[in-house]
């Protein structure tokens, strides 16, 4: 969900600036680009290319920037920054990490009517590229007590004359392709002003095919997809099953195809732009449902991954199944730096779910919306799949799109919020791709075990007799109950929820259209996200408990839907984002209410559904409940 609004809204306009040049020290700039602050969730340091720069005043003639390696830099490594020279320390000095190295840390010198033309009639100087990271150097503790002092200048005698404070600072860096360099800035973000540069520092082999995740292809579990990112767009391929390959199928995608106004551009357009390279698919067939492969995939030209074993999912109508599922991930530095929209509880979890998968027992994740939170920066895409690659490299990992994914005014998105930054779903879509209907629209149905699933997109048209809704019919009343007994539909905004906020969570229209669906098809369990919190609800239609849980011998609510009444809610959106808390009034039809990161781990028969909700931090069960029918 994040901060935006999340109910249909008019547009919101978003002030944006130019810039002017800022230090006769720096190169000549980048050309200009467009700067832009967007109300999808806000940081202080998300919003520094909106604060004006000042000079900095004498600055030390001493000052030095170093980082710890000085050959090319590896896929992932925690570089070292050491700044030095400095005369007097300050809490308001920080580094930022930037990339493209040319990227302009100075100005954007445009004319006032460009300013003007975009609202913002304050014609200040501006950073003119979004920096990736950014750590205040008084995070080394010995820094503004001047520890690690160095003499610049003696004496005759050999007495220091002139004293100098550095610091040095970790950076966690990953091949996302295009070269880096470190900045070192006097003023804190509100106020910054450049200091002094490093050299540029250039990947070792920036086509390097990375960050491989699986996907199921359809309901057989006989395929799998591998979609992975290098910087090379020519055809690479898996090799898998000892022997077996497959060739790729390479895309990308340009700053055109991003969403944008013409005089309000988005992040994706200008300041948060970064290239994503070229994503690669590939689909290994011949496969046999529950069985583990072995894997690589890349060239002899780029480079290969390193071997990954797999699993399959069971094939549809085998007797069981077993998965995760969560929503509204992101992602959090393994550092100390601070970046845009930082999922704090996010490396908890995938931690956490890293854990379950070794017991042998997950054939799939879901991740039901609010992918990576990338919102238009878009290097912060190859940050989420570097944190997710332990678990998706090895079972299939579904998902579901969200308003951070899609929503945009006039995108044809339900909801007209500024959400996912101007990506519009093109970068979901390129890097997840789904056994969907097509471009652009993202719902589709796929079998395992005991399961029908079915996954809406809730961000596109679901009013009765939209393209979407008259699919979700068909599907639903098209499933086979002798071979799936159980419907589980899954979307992100949610139909039930007890967080209270100044933008409800909940949209009335999408209740009235879609839910009377799941009652006349019998869903039997519903999953969404959206709000960063565990809810279950009981067996609920139009605001009212029509069925309850019972205690089973070992105490956990026991829902019998041998006598359907109604479908089972829960919001399992505590993969990451800040957690939301809940009305101080419960609501009948809420039955337990978790403000803990977490996610669901889900076992199904042909007769019982057992979901547990699991807490992150301590891996204890904090919720349970078990849906049967027929036979026990």
């Amino acid at each position: 969900m994040g901060f935006a609004p999340s109910r249909r809204v008019g547009v919101l306009l978003v002030l944006l600036g130019l810039c002017a040049a800022c230090s006769a020290q720096l190169p000549p700039p980048a050309p200009p680009a467009m700067l832009h602050e967007s109300f999808a969730g806000k940081s202080e340091f998300r919003t520094v290319n909106r604060r004006p720069l000042e000079s900095c005043r004498n600055p030390s003639p001493y000052l030095s920037i170093n980082v710890s390696t000085a050959g090319p830099l590896p896929d992932e490594a925690f570089v070292n920054v050491t700044v030095g020279g400095v005369f007097r320390p300050r809490g308001s000095h920080w580094v930022a990490m930037i990339t493209p190295s040319n990227s302009s840390v100075s100005g954007c010198p445009l004319s006032g009517v460009n300013y003007l033309e975009t609202g913002d009639t304050a014609k200040l100087p501006l950073l003119c590229h979004y920096p990736v990271k950014a750590q205040r150097v008084k995070s080394d503790p010995g820094y503004l007590g001047c520890k690690k002092a160095a003499c610049q200048k003696r004496d005759a005698s050999g007495g220091c004359q002139v004293r100098t404070c550095g610091a040095t600072l970790t950076f966690h860096v990953i091949n996302f392709r295009t070269d880096v360099e470190f900045v070192f800035f006097a003023g804190g973000f509100q106020t910054p002003c450049l200091l002094k540069r490093s050299g540029v520092l250039r990947f070792a082999n920036p086509a390097k095919p990375l960050s491989g995740h699986l996907s199921s292809t359809d309901s057989t579990a006989t395929s799998m997809k591998i979609t992975w990112v290098s910087g090379d767009g020519r055809p690479q391929q898996v090799q898998y099953a000892g022997g077996r390959a497959a060739a790729s199928v390479a895309t990308t995608f340009t700053h055109k195809d991003m969403c944008s106004f013409s005089v309000l551009p988005s992040p994706a357009k200008d300041f948060g732009w970064h290239d994503p390279g070229y994503i690669h698919s590939a689909v290994m067939t011949g496969l046999q449902p529950s069985q583990s492969y072995d894997y690589r995939y890349g060239s002899d030209s780029v480079g290969w991954s390193d071997t990954t074993k797999f699993r399959t999912p069971p094939a549809a109508g085998s007797d069981e199944t077993s998965f995760v599922i969560y929503g509204d991930m992101g992602k959090a530095p393994l550092d100390p730096s601070v970046e845009h929209y930082i999922q704090p509880g996010s490396i908890a979890v995938t931690g956490a779910v890293a854990k379950e998968m070794q017991t042998g027992k997950v054939d799939s994740i879901f991740h039901i919306g609010d992918i990576s939170y990338a919102t238009g920066f878009l290097a912060e895409w190859d940050f989420f799949l570097h944190l997710i690659r332990p678990l998706a490299s090895q079972v299939s990992y579904m998902t579901a799109i969200g308003n951070h994914e899609r929503d945009y005014a006039g995108s044809g998105s339900v909801y007209v919020t500024p959400d996912s930054g101007g990506e519009c779903g093109v970068a979901y879509e390129s890097y997840f791709p789904m056994p969907t209907a097509g471009k652009d629209k993202p719902w589709y149905a796929i079998e395992q075990g005991s399961i029908h699933f079915i996954v809406m997109s809730t961000e596109h048209s679901w009013s009765e007799k939209s393209e979407q809704y008259n699919w979700m019919e068909k599907d639903l009343s098209s499933v086979d109950r002798s071979r799936t007994p159980w419907v589980i539909f899954i979307g992100h905004r949610p139909m039930y929820s007890s967080n209270v906020g100044i933008i409800p969570s909940v949209d009335p229209d999408f209740v009235a259209s879609v839910e009377p669906l799941l009652l006349n098809n019998k869903v039997d369990l519903v999953f969404f996200g959206h709000v960063h919190n565990y809810e279950r609800t009981c067996a609920v239609y139009k605001g009212k408990c029509r069925g309850m849980p019972r205690k089973d011998a070992s105490g956990i609510d026991t829902y019998d839907n041998s006598n359907y009444t109604a479908p089972v809610h829960a919001i399992v959106g505590a993969g990451g984002f800040s957690l939301d808390g809940f009305s101080l009034i419960p609501q009948s039809w809420s039955l337990s209410r978790i403000s803990e990161f977490g996610y669901a781990r889900v076992h199904a028969t042909k007769t019982s559904v057992l979901v547990q909700f699991v807490s992150s931090g301590t891996m204890e069960i904090r919720d349970q409940f078990r849906i049967v029918k027929g036979g026990r």
